[in-house]
């Protein structure tokens, strides 16, 4: 569990950043943060206003401690597997964050106080799993603050689509491209649509698309280095030296743009008329990978409006230390079309990159969920173990 709080400033940096529009989200969760009401300290003292989960966090969450001891120790009586025992887990963690952020939740009428839970990472590309799955969760958490996680897949899309058009809150994650952020904020207008057109409500149908952004300056850094290796130009060198770090922030911000577009024009306005909330860009793996950019780098270059930034507590911490609050998400975009353009002529692909992005991190949220639930099963046969001595 990560102390932010002693960091607090009278006025903070995180509170300041919601004066600019943009809502911060703890990417952490665990019972032991639950029980001992850092959670709710963090929602009242620090100005968190919401939680994204992921199988990671919960792997760490289960295995480092015995708060949840008790319940697997129930479940294993009545001969429940690992995997339904990790959703009980899940399911429960996630009812009790939504409880305490469900204030904020009726104070902003449904603009914040969400929680998120994603869907078996092996269903990315399997639109009825995915389809079973969301509506599971939905049912099992019975809360209206808790968005469901899918992944932005050009499968997931249609899903998506209709999840929200069921009145889910759908939280996009695994977004790395433009053309699928585009291909799934045109899904949820058109969800809005047919809500509309039905005559069903729109005001408190929410959804967020996720925008990962520090794994795309890990892949191309990679690949600028290698293009290093291989030049003595000292003007190509310059150019790619120049390039290095400056790929993430480019991406995001011409997404940013693409949101604005969208939004902002006049196939939205009926539905902003209406009561309709935008599908706000929340920007997903915020902690910076390498040591030699600031720690809050991807916090700082994306500040602006109707956005959310999910950090992990030792980037809340960074950003409450030394953070600078100042709109940056829409400045310099003709800057961020320039460092594309100077990736392309350099012989490197955004588009390859994203696409090898999307497949590794389906892969990599597919192996932190199979671990996890290795390793519930290692504590269920440990704590089975430790019945039968008895």
């Amino acid at each position: 569990m990560v102390d932010v709080v002693k960091n607090e400033r009278p006025t903070n940096t995180i509170k300041r950043l919601h004066q600019e529009g943009q809502s911060v989200w703890l990417d952490d969760i665990s019972r032991q943060m639950l029980q001992a009401g850092e959670l709710k300290r963090q929602v009242e003292e620090i100005g968190i206003r919401g939680v994204t989960s992921n199988p990671t966090i919960f792997q760490k969450a289960i295995a480092g401690g015995d708060a949840y001891d008790d319940e697997i120790k129930r479940l294993l009586d009545a001969g429940t597997n690992a995997s339904d025992i990790f959703e009980s887990l899940a399911v429960a963690d996630i009812r009790q964050a939504c409880d305490v952020l469900r204030p904020l939740y009726d104070q902003s009428e449904g603009g914040d106080g969400f929680v998120s839970l994603e869907v078996s990472p092996a269903a990315a590309r399997d639109p009825e799993r995915t389809r079973l799955e969301a509506r599971r969760l939905w049912r099992s958490v019975d809360r209206p603050n808790l968005m469901v996680k899918i992944p932005g897949t050009t499968e997931g899309a249609a899903v998506i689509q209709e999840m929200l058009r069921e009145g889910i809150n759908i939280n996009i994650t695994l977004l790395f491209a433009i053309e699928s952020y585009s291909r799934v904020a045109e899904a949820y207008i058109a969800a809005l649509e047919t809500r509309h057109a039905a005559g069903e409500p729109i005001d408190r149908v929410a959804s967020v698309a996720s925008f990962f952004v520090s794994r795309v300056d890990t892949l191309i850094d990679s690949q600028i280095e290698e293009r290093l290796s291989q030049t003595e130009d000292p003007k190509l060198q310059a150019r790619l030296q120049g390039l290095l770090g400056k790929s993430a922030v480019a991406n995001a911000k011409l997404a940013y743009a693409r949101f604005q577009e969208l939004f902002e024009g006049p196939r939205f306005a009926p539905l902003r008329g209406a009561g309709a909330k935008v599908q706000r860009p929340l920007w997903a793996s915020t902690g910076t990978k390498n040591p030699a950019y600031s720690d809050v780098l991807y916090v700082e270059e994306l500040i602006g409006p109707e956005t959310v930034n999910t950090m992990p507590g030792k980037t809340i911490a960074a950003f409450l230390d030394h953070g600078v609050v100042r709109r940056t998400v829409d400045r310099d975009v003709d800057t961020a079309r320039q460092v594309l353009t100077g990736l392309a002529e350099a012989g490197i692909s955004i588009d390859a990159a994203t696409a090898r992005l999307e497949e590794e991190g389906i892969a990599s949220f597919a192996k932190s969920y199979d671990e996890l639930i290795e390793g519930v099963e290692s504590k269920r046969a440990a704590l089975a173990g430790a019945v039968a001595a008895r």
